[in-house]
């Protein structure tokens, strides 16, 4: 299995001196997707959790809805290439469409055909908002040791039930979506928090996902704030811990005064 990490010693000038860095920068690297024998894909990824990579992109695609249509799932000893047997014969895509994901993410499911299905009934508070923050924080453990990544988790709004690291944060979001698919794990609240920039095809699988509420410490792109209005997502962005913007479906944030200590 590949490397998290590459190792390297990087050397850093700082302050008019010069020193050796020892824990090396994020790996990214190539890993073929194949479906029913079949080439798909190739994802440019950090080796992690490559299988809940690869199940939760299919997912996220909409080849797939259950872990039941799956027959096997392989990751090959070297990490340079995953298989998905599945139980019936799928349709490869004829054309792949390229989202605005960093490392280059791809997409074939047409935006006019997502219809999630939200589970309502979400209050944030703006002190839940800074927990949330505050469990994002503690979940970035490769960010903190070389940096270069995104971090992603799924949380109910008490506990962080799922964290996944990638150097994509669209593999992160499909990463969640696999566990969640291959570990049988349901929530009645589904929040999502993101290192990574709102764009479109991060809405997309945070809807496919199924999460009413996605908070990103960065920006949001024009299409995704249009789609999430669409879709009835609440989307916050720029999140910080005394701060936020609310761009859609502020109804789901209560108003109030927010006091950090």
């Amino acid at each position: 299995m590949m490397s998290k990490t590459h190792s390297s010693q990087p050397l850093r000038y700082r302050a008019g001196k010069w020193e050796t860095l020892g824990n090396g920068v994020i790996a990214e690297t190539p890993v073929t997707l194949s479906i029913n024998g079949h080439v798909w894909l190739t994802f440019m990824c950090t080796p992690t959790d490559l299988e809940a990579l690869a199940v939760g992109f299919i997912f996220n695609e909409g080849v797939i809805s259950s872990k039941d249509e799956i027959e096997l799932v392989k990751v090959c000893p070297s990490g340079e290439n995953v298989d998905i047997w599945l139980k019936r014969t799928v349709e490869q895509p004829q054309e792949w469409r390229r989202t605005s994901g960093c490392t280059g993410g791809a997409t074939a499911v047409p935006l006019d055909k997502i219809h999630p299905e939200l589970k309502d009934g979400l209050l944030l508070t703006p002190q839940t908002v800074h927990s949330l923050l505050q469990s994002l924080a503690e979940a970035q453990v490769l960010y903190r040791e070389v940096g270069g990544v995104h971090t992603s988790i799924l949380t109910d709004g008490e506990g962080v039930v799922i964290s996944a690291e990638d150097v994509g944060r669209h593999n992160s979001l499909d990463k969640i979506a696999g566990r969640c698919l291959l570990e049988n794990i349901q929530l009645v609240r589904k929040i999502l928090v993101t290192t990574g920039r709102i764009s479109s095809e991060m809405i997309q699988k945070a809807a496919r996902i199924g999460a009413a509420v996605v908070i990103s410490r960065t920006s949001a792109s024009s299409l995704s704030v249009s789609l999430a209005e669409k879709w009835g997502i609440t989307l916050l962005g720029y999140a910080r811990h005394d701060q936020f913007i609310v761009y859609t479906h502020p109804e789901r944030v209560k108003q109030q005064t927010m006091i950090i200590t």
